[in-house]
């Protein structure tokens, strides 16, 4: 989908500025287990110090290599025009930063934001090694998707792939995605969902908490981390839950799209022009 190509018609509710101000939450989640927002918070930033340099390594092999397929459609399904300003968050490491730089034969730029000093930081090394490192297609910067430091009406496009889940306040993240993009601009993620098919879902259920872990702690030495991640994902809202928070945001022609039968879903959503 093009971010310039779609043309909205009826009313729309404005939306207005948003407040940032930090608001109490209740408690909620960090996988399985029942922490206040602030303990997610910094639990999550701990997840992704330790797993940081064998991120891309450890999703290979979760995913059996399947994820760069689904981030290769990812970009596909967002389809940017040439001069594109994109703001991926959550994207440390570069993957979809790079990906949306190939696809435009750098004819766009990327702001990739991350919350974690240590993604970023991976990210830039393997921007370095790929040839983005002059600052001219990607730019890097430290910040939070619940209260992201950009102005309002910036990018024509926001990305988000595997990260949404881990935002302690995800309707606040929506809400900032809304924010930033400027009048017609796409709002696209990629997340794990509910599986559509009973038997695969009993399949992936089996491999993903029996042996997803193994595979963190005999590759990274991490066992707690990979448990989180999926743990995380059944905690996740399903396909149509997540379609009405993007919708409750203001965004209209909110569309999904199942990859893998549902393990994972694309979904892509338009801040109205008017």
């Amino acid at each position: 989908m093009k971010p310039f190509s779609r043309k909205c018609s009826g009313q729309v509710k404005s939306r207005g500025q948003v407040c940032n101000q930090e608001k109490q939450l209740p408690k909620t989640h960090f996988g399985f287990e029942t922490v206040s927002p602030d303990e997610k918070a910094d639990k999550v930033n701990q997840v992704f110090s330790r797993v940081a340099s064998k991120y891309d390594l450890m999703n290979d092999v979760m995913s059996l290599g399947i994820h760069r397929l689904w981030k290769d459609k990812f970009i596909k399904s967002l389809d940017p025009e040439p001069g594109c300003r994109l703001l991926d968050v959550a994207g440390g490491t570069g993957d979809i930063a790079f990906r949306f730089l190939k696809h435009l034969k750098r004819k766009g730029h990327v702001t990739v934001c991350d919350m974690n000093a240590n993604m970023l930081e991976e990210g830039m090394r393997r921007a370095n090694t790929l040839g983005f490192d002059d600052g001219s297609f990607i730019s890097w910067k430290e910040g939070d998707a619940m209260n992201l430091p950009f102005q309002s009406n910036s990018f024509d496009a926001y990305s988000i792939a595997f990260g949404i889940r881990n935002v302690v306040d995800i309707p606040l993240a929506v809400r900032e995605a809304y924010r930033v993009l400027k009048p017609g601009g796409v709002f696209t993620c990629l997340e794990f969902s509910k599986v559509t098919n009973p038997l695969l879902e009993k399949v992936y259920d089996l491999y993903s908490f029996n042996l997803i872990p193994v595979y963190g702690e005999i590759l990274a030495g991490d066992w707690k981390s990979y448990q989180y991640l999926v743990e995380s994902i059944r905690k996740f809202p399903d396909q149509n839950e997540f379609k009405e928070m993007i919708e409750d945001e203001g965004f209209i022609l909110v569309e999904f799209q199942n990859l893998t039968q549902g393990v994972v879903c694309i979904h892509t959503a338009f801040k109205p022009d008017t």
